[in-house]
């Protein structure tokens, strides 16, 4: 026997229909030396498309390929490797977002955990699909598209933006899948030392890493699916399939010309030899001929029809586009024009596909004689081979304490680990606390919580995080993120910035912060904001309400708007209020010092004083006075009591208004807009901006330059 007997490595391809053994090793030179080969067919369907259902008979046919090969070498196998069957990858499309909680520059790190998350979906959205049933390994994933907010761009890194996505393609593989596996193969008394997946075990063969680089596809066209994978940018991004492939071309030719199964099998195979006329014997009895070129004729349009169906699953695949070139291996494909046909439903040059074979098992050396290199032996030489390469294989490692077996996609990482041993893996992210969401005069408005602290991830006692990559034999240590605490808004701090609320009181301006109505009701000293409320700045006072926020007493009848009122009668912005007080002082006139204490405003110069005419009032008779006392909507209808309109410059007469804290006067206007200001104000330079956008606010509200202006407006003009 060979030199290399002492280090041969077994790989076993677990079929649908067969079991596949080879023996061999690689030599110093990289050269493959195949030593043996041995195939069995299973004697009852003990598998079907790749899942393993009878693990006895299953391990039986093992037995048997084992044993041969024992018998061929002289030597005792104990280690296998293995694949499974790329039929039964489980792909799922999703859409992720992701918000970013504020303005940011977006890097790789952001991208990577956006991409994580979104595998993390398609892993629920397939769990949910499958109704809770089994676990998966997802083996490779690739975003289609990104998005900043909504717009889709090419590449993310290094736009500012607040929320990110991706259309993310992710594969699964069911674990329980390789757990069958790995059950029939210890029945018949063998370890796996390597497992990898049929379409990595072909890719590796049929489209080496130096090639990878370059956007390909590779079709194994097998007896009953088409497995696919993509590659790009150095890696292998998909998995897909379609369950259709060689046998849906061996059924068209037992309908076309009456055959049973295994007849219409080996007319297909004559196509690809030289033969002119193909002799058959049809379910009748009767032997007949046709012209191999009939018979290729006939296959016309199933042939067309799964080159349809592999190039509509390579787009999907591909992100929505064609590949720069597509390889086939398998039996399924080398009838004659096939190749043609996938070229022309993906519109790329007929010679952009190609039947991989013989041209790529060059590294190859049978040792057994009359071996033909073809297609079909791609996949069982690739198992071999990927022993070598220890990529894409299962690996182990220690999370939390807990042995975990982990499928090595390439870019194995700590969300994969914490996914495997089913941590939530939101609980990897910090978490805002819980926010407050309320409406304002109006408006709503959410107020977030404060962020958490972000998960402590260990990685052989080393500082890690959740894109951390892992290998065989690591220690990872994860110790979940904290949740933030819970948003608090007083509403005190609501009305701040806030403009007061002036009143006529005997004839003095007064003004007071304004009430605010929580859910319709006064608030309360030190109230806090609950979810759901709807908060609003009240336009009056009561009467009663006045007094007791100037902390005065009142004796006798109380007027507002010269109308006799009760305490419970509202008082809106510049009406006028007037009682008698209790005490030695009887005039408020008596209490500057009070009432600017009061107030928090100066007694009024005598240009803001009410002039004789604003003061004079129409007044109703008593009925009516009685019936209007204190209504707004009837006292403003009416045209009783109503207060001066706000805005005093009839005439040209100059208003005050505050812009960023200093006092402002404008002259010589009827009315006045926020663009006046600009004229008077020029520390705001418009034509010079020194931010990215300006803050215009008036009284706290967000507004433009064309908003009215009136005395006492409080407003802010700023960069930012």
């Amino acid at each position: 026997m060979d030199t290399g007997k002492e280090n041969l490595i077994f790989g076993l391809d677990i079929g649908t229909r067969s079991v596949v053994g080879t023996v061999g090793y690689r030599t110093s030179t990289r050269e493959f030396v195949a030593v043996a080969q041995s195939v069995r067919f299973h004697k009852t369907r003990a598998m079907l498309d790749g899942q393993i259902h009878d693990i006895g008979a299953v391990a039986a046919t093992i037995g048997e390929v084992k044993r041969e090969l024992e018998n061929k070498t002289g030597k005792r196998l104990t280690g296998v490797c293995i694949a499974a069957a790329g039929r039964v990858l489980k792909t799922r499309q999703v859409r992720i977002d992701y918000d970013l909680e504020g303005e940011a520059v977006i890097d790789n790190g952001m991208i990577h955990t956006m991409e994580l998350m979104g595998v993390e979906k398609a892993s629920d959205v397939l769990r949910r699909e499958e109704k809770g049933g089994g676990n998966y390994f997802c083996v490779g994933y690739s975003v289609t598209k990104y998005y900043l907010g909504d717009i889709a761009i090419t590449n993310l890194e290094g736009h500012k933006g607040t929320a990110i996505g991706a259309d993310l393609l992710a594969t699964f593989l069911p674990r329980d899948v390789t757990d069958g596996l790995y059950a029939a193969t210890d029945r018949a008394g063998l370890e796996v030392i390597n497992l990898t997946l049929e379409p990595i075990a072909a890719i590796n063969i049929a489209i080496p890493q130096k090639f990878r680089l370059l956007n390909l596809a590779l079709v194994d066209v097998g007896a009953g699916t088409s497995d696919i994978c993509i590659t790009s940018e150095g890696s292998v991004t998909a998995y897909g399939m379609i369950p259709r492939a060689g046998d849906f071309l061996t059924e068209s030719i037992m309908q076309k010309y009456l055959v049973e199964f295994a007849t219409a099998e080996d007319m297909k195979i004559a196509l690809a030899g030289k033969k002119k006329k193909i002799t058959y014997k049809d379910i009748i009895g009767a032997k007949t001929s046709v012209a191999a070129e009939d018979l290729k004729a006939s296959l016309g349009d199933p042939l067309k029809e799964l080159a349809r169906l592999i190039a509509e699953k390579i787009r999907e695949l591909n992100g929505g586009k064609s590949p720069s070139a597509v390889f086939l291996v398998g039996g399924g494909g080398k009838t004659p024009g096939f190749t043609d046909m996938i070229a022309a439903a993906l519109k790329i040059a007929p010679e952009r596909v190609a039947l991989r074979g013989a041209e790529v098992l060059g590294e190859v050396r049978f040792v057994e004689e009359n071996i033909k290199k073809d297609p079909m032996l791609v996949t069982p030489i690739g198992i071999c081979l990927n022993y070598y390469e220890q990529n894409n294989n299962f690996i182990f490692a220690r999370v939390n304490g807990e042995l975990l077996r982990l499928y090595d996609n390439g870019h194995l990482t700590v969300m994969d680990a914490a996914m495997g041993i089913g941590i939530d893996t939101s609980s990897l992210f910090p978490a805002r606390g819980d926010g407050v969401s309320f409406t304002f005069n109006g408006k709503s408005r959410l107020v977030r919580g404060e962020a958490g602290e972000g998960a402590i991830i260990k990685i052989n006692g080393q500082q890690g995080s959740i894109a951390s990559p892992i290998v065989r034999g690591d220690e990872v240590i994860i110790t979940p993120s904290t949740k933030g605490a819970p948003a608090q808004v007083s509403v005190e701090s609501l009305a701040e910035g806030a403009r007061s609320i002036c009143f006529n009181v005997n004839g003095h301006k007064v003004a007071a912060p304004r009430l605010l109505l929580v859910n319709g009701k006064e608030a309360e000293p030190d109230m806090f904001v609950q979810n759901g409320d709807s908060i609003e700045e009240a336009d009056y006072y009561t009467a009663g309400r006045l007094l007791e926020y100037m902390d005065v007493e009142a004796i006798g009848t109380i007027s507002i708007n010269n109308v006799p009122a009760l305490k419970e009668d509202k008082v809106y912005e510049n009406f006028s209020i007037d009682f008698e007080l209790a005490g030695e002082d009887s005039s408020l006139d008596n209490h500057d010092e009070m009432l600017q204490d009061i107030s928090g405003v100066e007694e009024p110069k005598a240009s803001d004083k009410p002039s004789e005419t604003e003061k004079t009032q129409v007044l109703p008779d008593k009925s009516e006075a009685s019936d209007k006392a204190g209504s707004k909507d009837d006292g403003k209808t009416s045209g009783v009591g109503q207060a001066p309109k706000k805005q005093e410059s009839a005439g040209g007469e100059s208003i005050v208004v505050t812009v960023n804290g200093t006092p402002v006067a404008l002259k010589g206007k009827d009315l006045y807009r926020l663009v006046d200001v600009l004229d008077v104000y020029p520390s705001f330079d418009t034509k010079n901006p020194q931010g990215d956008r300006a803050v215009i606010r008036i009284n706290g509200e967000d507004t433009d330059f064309i908003h009215e202006i009136y005395r006492g407006d409080q407003i802010e003009l700023r960069w930012e």
